[in-house]
């Protein structure tokens, strides 16, 4: 699955460079990009100082980059294909799996669950 990422800086990144995105995720899950490195010149576009207990970093290899300047201000939209550890954006499906089991679980509760003791069987009359 391709992703779209924009930073707010001119970074002319050539179609078919490997890079290194560093992302800061927040409990909600929104992204914020840090950190781009472009693996093939090793030059690095960073906005902000990425601290390592909330930072996550993937590779993948530029399919567009699109560059918009305005005012002197520039920003940069790249189209990635992620690849390599880390690029199915995993801590996205363990929250969905999380809350999966956590939904199973009131489920089962609202049911009865397995915990519970089973009635005694009534006695056979013949």
């Amino acid at each position: 699955m391709d992703r779209t990422i924009v930073i707010a800086a001119s970074a002319p990144i050539p179609h078919g460079h490997r890079i290194e995105v560093v992302e800061r995720v927040d409990d909600t899950g929104e992204r914020a990009v840090m950190m781009v490195i472009d693996l093939e010149t090793r030059v690095k576009y960073q906005q902000g100082t990425p601290s390592a207990s909330d930072a996550v970093a993937w590779t993948g290899r530029v399919l567009e980059c699109t560059i918009v300047s305005a005012k002197g201000r520039g920003s940069t939209t790249l189209l990635v294909d992620p690849i390599g550890p880390g690029s199915s954006e995993a801590d996205v499906a363990l929250r969905g799996a999380d809350a999966a089991a956590f939904a199973a679980k009131a489920e089962a509760d609202r049911w009865g669950g397995a915990d519970r003791v089973p009635e005694p069987k009534a006695p056979r009359f013949w």
